[in-house]
């Protein structure tokens, strides 16, 4: 993967960095301990038939971290993705939110018997219904508000402050007697938080939990109002999701140290309500979203629980046999990634410390550290490539408000130029690898709201297709997305077409241009 671009911020901190020399204590190694698998009752051949699966299914996996007895026995990411990069959790976040509370709820700052309305006094709707009236936090807690359908796309895309239009909303059924999957719900959460404590979620969160476990330079999207998202919108490493499951895994203890009550830990990860009372025995046996909800984590076969977040973002908690699963991909079926976990790596796991199997082992760490996704083929230039290069193709008026865009060639690379007529985007794209840099493009996402990062991390390749077809593909490797840009050629004429990764298969208008000469 190359890397094209230094901004003058990093040099200049490399420069302090390299100008402290040795004045500086060396810093403190806050990573999970290593071990092998069969050193921790782990078989070797067994995950590689879990690799072996990733690589020909349905699924695009992009990092795998594997805990057993409190250390790291396998670990993975599928390049452009490293273990530098952070990564969009999407409803992962929910758990780090319920964690929050739980702090809260220690430190007495609140109770889950408080009523949610006793919080906003002066955000409340003109007539306040019963229902409304008796919303604990509990039942923010266990996506048991009462609301129906989720407003979560209606109020974040609405503009209106996201606390009162929340609290204006019909509140339709007894909370507390039915779940219904519910982000805002998260999100009043941490409105509460923040209400109580002062802090967003993001800051309150830093000395108890993020830097006990040694988690560094999270991201966190906010509202309008500058409250921390709740429900998605967390972005950190690999290593800390598997941190955070490690966490709950020891009942709260880190290093000797009770970081969070353990009973609470228990609280939070215990069945709290069925989502599907009428699951018969058959699909209950088969689906791990009807296994139980608690608070802000699922229920999972196996006596487990997780943290999870759209298109295939976990992290599994298996107590039975102490183990900690971390994965982040882009799954167009996240049950059957949980069946690959369940069929593959579940029975790897042994009860007791299993002879060494040198030959597997080393076969496991060499396809761990060479695991990467299909780049596109490295091609020569197409006979158009001079003709175009470098001239201006406008666009019909479209409603990615795109005026023109140029390429550019030279070497190894491949250059898109983007102008709405005041800022012009330019990416670079390799030839046969990836080229990372950042760009203040937009990518593919849900509920992506204000307060995310206005820089996004991208790596970028392409390839001609045919003489008349380029092919560019571009990653936002700090999330589970991608774009897919065909531009055709013809003449004077430039078609380009944008494929979104999600929603699957989502084409957004198609740009026709015309070259300037």
């Amino acid at each position: 993967m190359k890397l094209l671009y230094i901004t003058p911020f990093i040099a200049a901190l490399t420069l302090l960095i390299l100008s402290g020399g040795c004045n500086n204590p060396a810093p403190v190694d806050t990573s999970l301990p290593r071990s092998t698998p069969e050193a921790e009752g782990v078989s070797s051949e067994e995950l590689l038939t879990f690799l072996d699966s990733a690589a020909t299914g349905i699924h695009e996996f992009h990092s795998i971290m594997i805990l057993r007895h409190g250390k790291v026995i396998a670990e993975g990411w599928w390049n452009p993705y490293g273990p530098e990069l952070r990564h969009t959790l999407y409803s992962v976040s929910k758990s780090f939110t319920s964690t929050a509370v739980g702090f809260a709820v220690t430190e007495k700052l609140l109770s889950t018997d408080d009523r949610v309305v006793s919080f906003f006094p002066d955000q409340l709707p003109d007539t306040v219904s019963p229902f409304l009236a008796d919303m604990t936090v509990r039942d923010l807690l266990t996506m048991t508000a009462g609301q129906n359908p989720d407003p979560s796309n209606e109020i974040t895309s609405s503009g209106s402050n996201w606390i009162p239009a929340f609290l204006s909303l019909p509140v339709v059924d007894d909370p507390g007697s039915r779940f219904l999957y519910n982000s805002m719900a998260t999100f009043m959460l941490s409105a509460i938080v923040q209400k109580v404590t002062g802090e967003k979620v993001a800051d309150y969160l830093q000395p108890r939990l993020f830097g006990p476990l040694g988690i560094k330079g999270i991201d966190w999207e906010s509202s309008p109002e500058g409250i921390n998202a709740g429900g998605w919108g967390l972005r950190v490493k690999t290593e800390d999701m598997a941190k955070f499951g490690l966490l709950y895994l020891q009942k709260g203890m880190w290093n000797g140290k009770q970081i969070i009550p353990a009973a609470w830990v228990e609280e939070a990860t215990s069945f709290k309500i069925d989502q599907a009372p009428d699951a018969t025995p058959e699909i209950r046996a088969g689906n791990d979203w009807v296994q139980g909800y608690c608070y802000q984590f699922w229920r999972s076969r196996n006596n487990s629980y997780r943290a999870d977040g759209a298109f295939g973002q976990y992290i599994m908690v298996i107590p039975e046999k102490d183990a900690v699963i971390a994965i982040t991909s882009e799954s167009p079926d996240m049950q059957d990634v949980m069946n690959m976990v369940w069929n593959h790596i579940l029975p790897a796991m042994k009860e007791e410390t299993l002879p060494d199997n040198q030959s597997a082992a080393e076969k496991l760490k060499t396809t761990l550290a060479s695991l990467a996704l299909p780049v596109p083929a490295k091609t020569e230039d197409s006979p158009l490539a001079e003709t175009i290069r470098n001239k201006r193709f406008l666009l019909e008026e479209n409603n990615l408000k795109l005026k023109y865009l140029t390429l550019d060639f030279a070497g190894d690379s491949c250059s898109l130029s983007l102008g709405n007529g005041e800022t012009v985007r330019t990416i670079p794209f390799g030839r046969g690898e990836w080229i990372t840099s950042m760009t203040e493009m937009a990518g593919p996402g849900i509920l992506r709201r204000p307060g995310a990062s206005s820089s996004n991390l991208v790596a970028g390749a392409c390839t001609w297709e045919d003489d008349s077809t380029l092919v560019l593909i571009l990653r936002y490797i700090e999330s589970p997305h991608h774009l897919k840009i065909t531009c055709t050629f013809e003449g004077d004429t430039a078609r380009v077409r944008i494929r979104q990764s999600t929603p699957p298969g989502y084409d957004l208008p198609v740009l026709n241009g015309v070259m300037v000469r």
